[in-house]
């Protein structure tokens, strides 16, 4: 037993004294980043401009890879069955780690169990917006026109389980209304439809309203975050108007398969964090909507861990399917 026991110590010295050399060593070769949905979003464009820091950092190309599909469901499996060694690592978002496992019912990941947290990047609140011609000047106003006209006031959203969806079914329960859902194919064609008329409010991210909202072409009743966005200072937050904590918004951050060595996802942490607090690119998530987190693995970690409780409780709550 004694010779069992020093022998299984000396094969984990081993492998801890390998997995410290690799460590040291890395990156050796590029580095491929999963981005889940296709180039030009937001997810696209913070794994761009953080690549670019960690190859300009450390002299190895950082490769960004488009998965997208399925809500981004398949480039989330595709990192979480890579080799866990830092070559490999994920873009993860609010749809496929928040409210994928709700509403699939096979899912082929876990987005706790298969993959290991190394930063929150980002955050993109959403904005509540009515047409023009909507009588409401305020959340206030808007929630007392749905009491009075139950299931008449239609909402768009980016498509079924969306988070623009679920963003609206969280209003509807927390302000005890019923509207009537309007999906459609993205964010951009959902926000159109408010802009012709075709619905009557939308809770969306940034990018698509607010050049809308400050053209007048749409008015903007609430901010869904905790305090009020340098995007739109104006406008009064969701909480303001009666609704306290209401917070919804896309989230980007970074992960890696589970089981990568701690120092090299240390390694990683310490460089995102290093090239995330620069000018340059807070500016450049700030021109996609987004505001730099840059929190420790563990914060990230309870941040998913808390998402996935609210949203779980949201999604079972309002009965919402996958197409």
């Amino acid at each position: 037993m004694r010779r069992v026991a020093a022998a299984m110590l000396a094969v984990l010295a081993s492998a801890t004294a390998c997995g410290q050399n690799a460590a040291s060593r890395y990156p050796e070769r590029p580095i491929r980043i999963i981005v889940t949905f296709p180039p030009g979003g937001p997810t696209d464009i913070i794994a761009r401009a953080v690549g670019q820091k960690l190859t300009d950092a450390w002299g190895q190309p950082v490769v960004v890879d488009n998965r997208a599909g399925a809500g981004g469901n398949i480039g989330t499996d595709l990192a979480a069955k890579a080799a866990p060694d830092g070559y490999t690592l994920l873009v993860s978002n609010f749809g496929p780690f928040a409210i994928s496992p709700f509403v699939y019912a096979k899912l082929p990941y876990d987005p706790v169990r298969d993959l290991t947290p190394i930063t929150l990047a980002a955050t993109s609140w959403f904005f509540l917006v009515v047409h023009p011609a909507v009588p409401a000047n305020s959340v206030r106003e808007l929630i007392a026109l749905a009491r009075a006209r139950p299931d008449q006031i239609t909402y768009a959203s980016a498509g079924n389980a969306s988070p623009s969806h679920l963003a609206s079914a969280l209003f509807q329960m927390s302000a005890g209304i019923r509207l009537t859902h309007v999906p459609y194919k993205g964010g951009a064609p959902s926000v159109g439809a408010v802009l012709a008329g075709e619905v009557q409010m939308a809770i969306e991210s940034p990018p698509p309203i607010v050049p809308q909202v400050k053209a007048g072409r749409l008015r903007a009743l609430g901010a869904a975050r905790a305090n009020r966005s340098p995007l739109l200072p104006d406008v009064p937050t969701i909480s303001e108007a009666g609704l306290p904590g209401f917070e919804v918004g896309s989230w980007y951050g970074f992960h890696a398969p589970a089981g990568t060595p701690p120092a090299i996802i240390g390694k990683l942490h310490a460089e995102m964090v290093k090239a995330m607090n620069t000018p340059e690119l807070r500016e450049r998530f700030a021109s996609v909507g987004a505001e730099t987190i840059a929190n420790t693995p563990e914060q990230y970690g309870a941040f998913v861990q808390a998402e996935l409780r609210k949203w779980g409780k949201v999604i079972r709550a309002a009965g919402v399917k996958a197409d």
